[in-house]
């Protein structure tokens, strides 16, 4: 078993303390009453989904996520092209000539 995975266990199996904090949720329990879930994450705070007993997801609001996630800023092709290194490069492009066929309409 890998040293990650050997954490990933331990830390899921010490839990975080959340079940305190926040409504828990088995996971069966969160799938059969997925509205309920979602209007309490909405209006009442981060819901937490336990799997086989273990701490695994926290359900939030669309404001809480947008809360902590800072937007992030997407540059056009053109500002991301202008900001490479290699920007000022100068070169030509050849003409690509192609051979012209007739075509009967």
């Amino acid at each position: 078993m890998s040293e990650r995975k050997k954490k990933l266990q331990a830390s899921a199996s010490e839990g975080s303390g959340l079940a305190g904090r926040y409504h828990s949720w088995k996971l069966e329990d969160a799938k059969a009453k997925f509205s309920e879930l979602v209007r309490q994450a909405r209006t009442g705070g981060p819901q937490l989904v336990t799997v086989h007993g273990q701490e695994a997801v926290v359900v939030i609001s669309v404001e809480e996520f947008a809360r902590l996630v800072p937007p992030q800023k997407f540059l056009s092709l053109h500002a991301l092209l202008s900001q490479s290194p290699l920007g000022d490069l100068d070169f030509e492009r050849e003409p690509l000539l192609s051979p012209l066929r007739d075509v009967e309409l």
